[in-house]
């Protein structure tokens, strides 16, 4: 009865996307990505998929499937605008909203034709490699999440290369942007788009970034972002100096000063500097096999980085910290303007909610395929990826409806076997015994 009523709600959801997608013709095509996405399987590129949706005729499953991912002009947002409201609205039933989680992936590439890959940080090897890497957006209950935004990142030298924009079929009115810049416009959109709104996280890559942490505050919303060490704050009850006096001759001084005698101090000259007692230890969740729980202080500060040339200060902020007992340093560091009278176990919590966002990639890249797409064109990346999240969206709601384990083998979906002697190209041939 389960799996009957599970397949039932699978069919509706796959019509309600092939609906999104515009033409019919893109329906059948749809469905069956979506499915070979579920479907068991440790490669998620397109022949590997054709060859188990149709292992009697894999070469016409194949040029179908590649042409409603690599040719069809179907719009991404419009069918994530889907699969949000579908997830959300079964995520939402017994919990709120309680963060809008920031991040990029990056995805190992080889060549360089492919849209955007460049040598950059990638953190799925986590060094300097030949990578994609793509800005997301995800809203987050505390048990589940879902990226709700998706977009490659461009480096200058592709946006600046028109032979090879051209190649890889990247839209013109698609412009350089940096990473904070696209995770901007994604927070944007999900307000535009009506999405209940809830505190932004994010890794120090975009709390460090004054401007962006402005940015967010300036669109109404709180944040929780982590920021390195090296950060500069005032300390509790401390301030920049005002401005000169005039002195009756020329314009009169407005800028904040500082002296060798009253400057601010790192995230980390702070931390070191609090007495013992400021320290608690804190337990924000249940884990696997025990209670997640560490030591934090969190103190009222004032960002610092180039006050001196504003004419008022900052306004104050939390500057959270996490110290593990018996580490000789602290470890993170986070800046938040939630409420000045929030508990410190709230503030944390908030803080470590940011983790899920590493479940929902491990998930994706690891049983739907996000990193498996071969194709080189940036409409490819999207789509591709666009699918893969929405494969993921029903994974969510039936976790949120059912077991918190369900996963895409848990859902009674089982593949054709694959056709005697299939070999995916660009692997290697089964050594004879």
């Amino acid at each position: 009865m389960v799996s009957d009523a599970r397949e039932q709600r699978r069919t509706g959801y796959l019509d309600g996307l092939a609906g999104a997608a515009g033409h019919a013709d893109r329906a059948v095509p749809l469905r069956l990505y979506c499915t070979g996405l579920l479907l068991p399987g440790e490669r998620k590129s397109i022949e590997p998929m054709a060859a188990r949706l149709a292992p009697d005729n894999v070469r016409r499953m194949h040029q179908s499937l590649h042409h409603l991912v690599a040719d069809a002009a179907w719009s991404d947002e419009a069918l994530l605008g889907c699969v949000r409201d579908y997830a959300l609205t079964v995520m939402t039933k017994s919990e709120p909203v309680v963060a809008w989680i920031v991040d990029d992936t990056g995805l190992p590439k080889k060549g360089t034709h492919s849209a955007g890959v460049a040598r950059q940080y990638c953190g799925q090897t986590g060094k300097q490699d030949n990578c994609q890497v793509a800005v997301s957006l995800s809203v987050a209950t505390w048990k589940a999440s879902l990226p709700v935004a998706y977009r490659l990142y461009l480096p200058e030298v592709w946006a600046n290369d028109d032979q090879r924009r051209e190649k890889a079929g990247i839209p013109k009115e698609v412009l350089f942007e940096t990473k904070l810049e696209i995770a901007l416009g994604q927070i944007r959109k999900a307000i535009a788009d009506g999405i209940a709104q809830a505190t932004v996280l994010a890794d120090p890559a975009y709390g460090n970034d004054t401007g962006f942490r402005q940015g967010v505050a300036e669109l109404g919303l709180r944040y929780v972002l982590g920021v390195q060490s090296t950060t500069t704050v005032w300390p509790p009850g401390a301030q920049p100096l005002s401005a000169l006096q005039s002195s009756g001759r020329g314009r009169p001084a407005s800028r904040l000063r500082r002296d060798a005698d009253h400057t601010p101090v790192s995230a980390k000259q702070l931390a070191l500097s609090l007495p013992a007692k400021a320290w608690k230890t804190v337990t924000w969740r249940e884990g696997t096999r025990h209670p997640l729980r560490s030591r934090y202080c969190a103190v009222h500060i004032r960002p610092a980085h180039r006050d001196h040339k504003l004419t008022q200060p900052r306004e104050q902020e939390w500057l959270l910290i996490e110290w593990p007992r018996g580490e000789a340093e602290p470890r993170k560091y986070w800046l938040s303007n939630l409420a000045q009278d929030l508990r410190l176990r709230d503030l944390v919590a908030v803080a470590k909610q940011r983790w899920i966002i590493e479940r929902d990639y491990q998930e994706l890249k690891q049983e739907l395929g996000l990193g498996h797409f071969e194709g080189r064109g940036w409409r490819g990346f999207h789509h591709h990826a666009t699918l893969s999240i929405a494969a993921y969206g029903f994974l969510v709601a039936e976790r949120c409806r059912f077991s918190p384990s369900a996963h895409a083998g848990h859902l009674g979906l089982s593949a054709p076997k694959l056709p005697t002697h299939f070999q995916p190209r660009g692997s290697h041939p089964p050594r004879a015994a």
